[in-house]
């Protein structure tokens, strides 16, 4: 059966935070239109500021699927998926297994290309890593977004995912959390503000 679109589209039924009081409850589908929208940044900034030649349409391609197999195998909690090497191991099959199960509910035609966004076999070691540096800041924005709201549950998640931003060593995210990351920080009537001056 070519179910392969249905399982897609389950991933709003697949909560992330699973482990911790959420104010605000956020699905896979959300987690990947803002991932998407990220590593769709990030690529430009690398473009346009630091004059990389990314693909920002094939990346926030592969961003959009990149959790697709979770609607499988279930958002495991990073700090299970990373307890051992054993563990992370064993995940990684599972999750391949995943990816081979939704591949198979495609019409062959389609498969080539939609194998190469849920592998991200399309994508360079550079493009990637931009990737992934967006999913880690989709992550830090929803820890912002929690405090913001009063939510002390993810301060600590805040702070060690700020870490493993800053050690990700990436011009293009660098950038925009200096430059673009702030207004995040800000209630809908200041990041507002400026543009009602404007008009």
């Amino acid at each position: 059966m070519n179910s392969f679109f249905a399982f897609v589209f389950r991933q709003k039924y697949i909560t992330r935070w699973a482990l911790m009081r959420n104010i605000s409850p956020e699905n896979l589908s959300q987690h990947s239109a803002e991932v998407a929208v990220l590593a769709h940044a990030l690529a430009l900034i690398g473009n346009r500021i630091f004059g990389r030649s990314y693909d920002p349409d094939r990346i926030a391609a592969a961003a959009l699927f990149h959790d697709v197999p979770e609607v499988i195998t279930g958002d495991l909690p990073t700090p299970v998926k990373y307890a051992s090497p054993a563990l992370k191991r064993d995940y990684t099959v599972m999750e391949q297994a995943a990816i081979a199960r939704l591949l198979s509910r495609l019409p062959a035609p389609l498969r080539e290309d939609y194998a190469a966004l849920l592998t991200q076999d399309t994508l360079s070691g550079e493009e990637k890593r931009l990737l992934k540096a967006a999913d880690k800041l989709s992550a830090y924005v929803k820890c912002l977004e929690e405090e913001k709201g009063g939510n002390a549950e993810f301060r600590s998640a805040a702070a060690s995912t700020l870490s493993a931003l800053e050690e990700m060593d990436c011009e293009e995210l660098s950038y925009f959390m200096t430059e673009l990351l702030p207004a995040f920080r800000l209630t809908l009537d200041e990041i507002s503000r400026d543009g009602e001056d404007a008009l």
